[in-house]
């Protein structure tokens, strides 16, 4: 891949002060002729029989992580279960390597803290929600062979909590909502137990009608942003890799055409955006009625940032789900979800559990923050190279810097990658390749800093940031949460750096927030708070959820703590004025009686008046 080097300055030379540190080379991944005399198959996938559920204990076969798996299905995947799928896919169509699928073999998650992870409060509110015990390793959890492989390949072993929660509570049936910090492993959280209920239900009765086939998903995941969608959907294939679910991916930017012609060759999961996705039901360019999960990620940020009305004509005006036979299950998952969300979502989900899963050392100790106060102008933008430099993370490590329009972000690239720092961009007016170039950059460690507005805030996974810098702080607490989780991600330590000033009108929020993360507060922006008329009085109480330790309440716990609160009062009240009643009567009955009116005799005179 050629350098990046910023659009409007192609053709010109790459900056000079900083010198590009070498890459190392990558292990080879093993190959099948690298395993022992004996013959013993390390380095294999297990071959699928199609994506049939088995659980049977025939020949075992040990592979590359260790642990021993049944044999006895291991037959040609090409005439059983999803890959026998009547929909337009043929043997061989989707297939990618187990290279090009899971990239080379490595640990999980760059040292993930588990011991952090015990630490982290779980709540699971709802009817019925301690049927579903949560689990400790994968290996307990009776899952497809092909799955439990997959899982092993991405180096997973021990779940982290909302994993633990979510996957026995969504494989046992139910709707979820689940409300979980930044890099806390969501998107495996809902795509596992996707799959291995599809797996164990097998692909719908064919379709017998004349004509190339419409792709008709069985599972929906929404995302509000393309970025988010594409990592979904990477994330996707290792988890399906070999089981014949096949998943596609849709989003605006990209050529209508080539999606069609991906979709045409076998769709069971598709990734979407909204926008794209409304668009493709417009044109009857896809069949949602065999849809059997929908799954929203970020869904707050869909809902209550503009698009709940597609969300809304995806749901409710597509014919989603129609050809089904039994009800569709729902999952919705975010880092943060107001009150007023919950109830929006209230109308997809069918009596939904409700986990709440405690940030990392409460949003998080994981997390240094810092607040400089900064005012607008030309001398925070010199201040933000120093700041920088001297908080730059060690090597190996990137940076996110925040910003709130896409002109300031255009101006910081160009600032910065004249000043010799590789830099790179992403906002809303790059083309998608130009995204992609600059995720690729930064990923990869070849430019180490990211200038993104919030297109980048919500749920993208990338594991080594290690220093958040809010330029421009934004407008609600919500979104402050999710941009300084883009690092102390999974336990691992981090440093986020605020630019504050009279902007922000949630101060008072902000030094709750440090507080409850034992973070230092800073003497001015109490000050600041009160001297800012419009701090906080319009938005109180935004992203507060449920306290320093989680992102959300589920708000039907709420409302029952205020119905039985108001029900309390009732009675407190009842029982007052039945207590005044009775003393009132009882008074009554100890008064004195009156004496009767006395009666005057005609003619008696009792006047005075001696005339």
């Amino acid at each position: 891949m050629a350098p990046y080097v910023p659009p409007h300055m192609r053709g010109g030379a790459a900056p000079a002060a900083e010198e590009k540190k070498p890459q190392r080379e990558p292990e080879r991944a093993p190959q099948r002729d690298d395993r022992p005399a004996n013959d013993d198959v390390r380095y294999s996938a297990p071959k699928s029989n199609g994506g049939g559920y088995s659980g049977g204990n025939n020949d075992d076969i040990r592979y590359a992580s260790g642990d021993i798996r049944s044999e006895g299905r291991l037959d040609s995947k090409s005439t059983k279960g999803w890959h026998a799928r009547q929909d337009g896919r043929r043997p061989g169509m989707n297939d990618l390597s187990e290279l090009d699928t899971f990239g080379e073999k490595k640990e999980r998650g760059g040292g993930i803290d588990f011991d952090q992870y015990d630490k982290i409060p779980v709540e699971v509110t709802g009817e019925g929600g301690d049927q579903y015990p949560p689990m400790s390793t994968f290996s307990e959890f009776k899952l497809a062979d092909e799955l439990r492989w997959n899982l092993n390949r991405c180096g997973y072993d021990r779940p982290t909590p909302i994993q633990k929660y979510a996957i026995p509570i969504v494989v046992g049936g139910r709707d979820l909502m689940a409300c979980a910090q930044t890099g806390s492993g969501k998107t495996c959280a809902f795509m596992v137990p996707c799959i291995e209920s599809l797996l164990r239900s097998g692909p719908p009765n064919s379709n017998n009608s004349r004509g190339r086939p419409v792709p008709s998903p069985c599972a929906l995941v929404l995302a509000p942003t393309r970025e988010l969608a594409l990592q979904i959907h990477e994330e996707s294939l290792k988890f399906a890799y070999n089981t014949g679910v096949q998943s596609k991916i849709i989003y605006g930017g990209a050529d209508i055409r080539d999606q069609l012609r991906e979709m045409g060759k076998g769709t069971d999961i598709l990734v979407a955006t909204p926008g794209r996705l409304t668009d493709f039901i417009s044109r009857e360019s896809v069949d949602m009625a065999w849809t059997q999960f929908l799954i929203l990620d970020e869904a707050d940020r869909m809902l209550d940032m503009g698009f709940e009305p597609q969300v809304r004509e995806i749901v409710m005006r597509s014919g989603l789900s129609r050809k089904l036979e039994h009800p569709r299950q729902n999952m919705m998952f975010s880092a943060t979800f107001a009150g007023a969300v919950q109830k929006m979502a209230g109308d997809f989900m069918i009596d939904y559990l409700f986990i709440t899963v405690g940030r990392v050392g409460s949003c998080s100790e994981t997390i240094t923050q810092t607040l400089l106060y900064a005012q607008d102008g030309v001398g925070k933008t010199r201040a933000l190279e120093k700041v920088y430099r001297e908080n730059a993370p060690p090597d190996g490590f990137l940076t996110v810097i925040f910003v709130d329009t896409k002109r300031k972000a255009d101006e910081i690239e160009d600032d910065l990658w004249k000043s010799g720092l590789r830099v790179c961009a992403i906002h809303g007016d790059r083309d998608q390749t130009q995204r992609e170039q600059a995720l690729e950059a930064f990923k990869s460690g070849e430019n180490p800093i990211l200038v993104a507005t919030d297109v980048a805030a919500r749920g993208l996974d990338i594991s080594n940031v290690g220093l958040v810098i809010n330029f421009d702080m934004p407008k609600h607490m919500d979104d402050y949460v999710h941009r300084i989780g883009r690092t102390g991600r999974a336990g691992k330590r981090g440093a986020a750096i605020g630019f504050v000033n009279e902007k922000c009108r949630y101060c008072t929020e902000l030094a709750e927030l440090l507080r409850g993360a034992n973070q230092e507060v800073p003497g001015w922006l109490g000050q600041l708070a009160k001297e800012n008329s419009d701090n906080y009085a319009s938005f109180k109480g935004k992203g507060k959820g449920g306290g320093p330790n989680f992102g959300g309440k589920d708000v039907r716990e709420t409302s029952k703590a205020a119905k039985a609160a108001e029900e309390e009062q009732k009675k407190k009240d009842e029982e007052k004025k039945q207590a005044e009643e009775a003393a009132a009567k009882k008074k009554k009955e100890n008064e004195r009686p009156k004496s009767p009116p006395r009666e005057v005799p005609d003619g008696w005179d009792d006047s005075d008046d001696d005339a």
